[in-house]
């Protein structure tokens, strides 16, 4: 496989897992102290990072080595949907939305109703928001 080859996967692997992160450009600097042109290069597929830029990269998105120089079959991750994975990442990494999940399984659709009816009368009231229903 040509340089050119590898430069596109890793460039596509690593903008992958930006997005499923949310991380940017700037925080791949910022949060790790690369050079900002050299990480430019990297997702633009120009140039391939030396193999101790791979491993941080690799620790810093919790992911193997592999996940970003190899070429993946779209059909390799488990959720189908790029905003269902990231919503089981954050459930898997909070302690505290691991418990409401546990909890909301044994949960009847009333009593799920009653509790996001809750969870958004607690967030309008953190927001400031006046509640006008007198509770």
């Amino acid at each position: 496989m040509s340089e050119e080859s590898y430069q596109k996967i890793f460039s596509k692997n690593l903008n992958h897992y930006m997005t499923l992160y949310g991380k940017t450009q700037t925080d791949l600097v910022n949060d790790l102290g690369f050079n900002k042109s050299a990480v430019s290069t990297w997702c633009n597929g120009t140039r391939l990072p030396r193999m101790d830029k791979v491993e941080a990269l690799a620790r810093y998105f919790n992911i193997n080595r592999s996940d970003l120089i190899e070429e993946k079959s779209q059909e390799t991750g488990y959720y189908l949907n790029e905003e269902t994975a990231k919503a089981a990442q954050e459930i898997f990494e909070n302690k505290e939305l691991r418990m409401l999940f546990d909890a909301a399984r044994d949960a009847d659709a009333e009593d799920l109703k009653a509790l996001h009816s809750m969870a958004l009368a607690l967030k309008r009231k953190e927001r400031g928001y006046i509640d006008d229903t007198g509770c």
